[in-house]
């Protein structure tokens, strides 16, 4: 092989080596990313849902303090 051939062969398997550690880390990251916000939505779901049950108490006892007021008028 002359050494030309031998340069291009010996770039081409760096470039390709260096490509695929670049995409490897892109999806770790990406990954990483995902989980986290994953986590987030979690979190945020749960407040929307303990939101929702904490408003219809409140409607509930909003109700008991309208009879009580309407029981105990003189």
């Amino acid at each position: 092989m002359t050494d030309a051939v031998l340069v291009a062969l010996i770039s081409g398997a760096c470039t390709l080596l260096g490509s695929l550690g670049g995409v490897m880390a892109t999806s770790s990251l990406t990954t990483y990313r995902i989980k986290r916000l994953e986590e987030a939505v979690s979190q945020h779901n749960r407040v929307v849902e303990r939101t929702f049950r904490l408003e219809g108490r409140m409607d509930e006892v909003e109700h008991e303090v309208r009879d009580l007021k309407t029981y105990h008028r003189p």
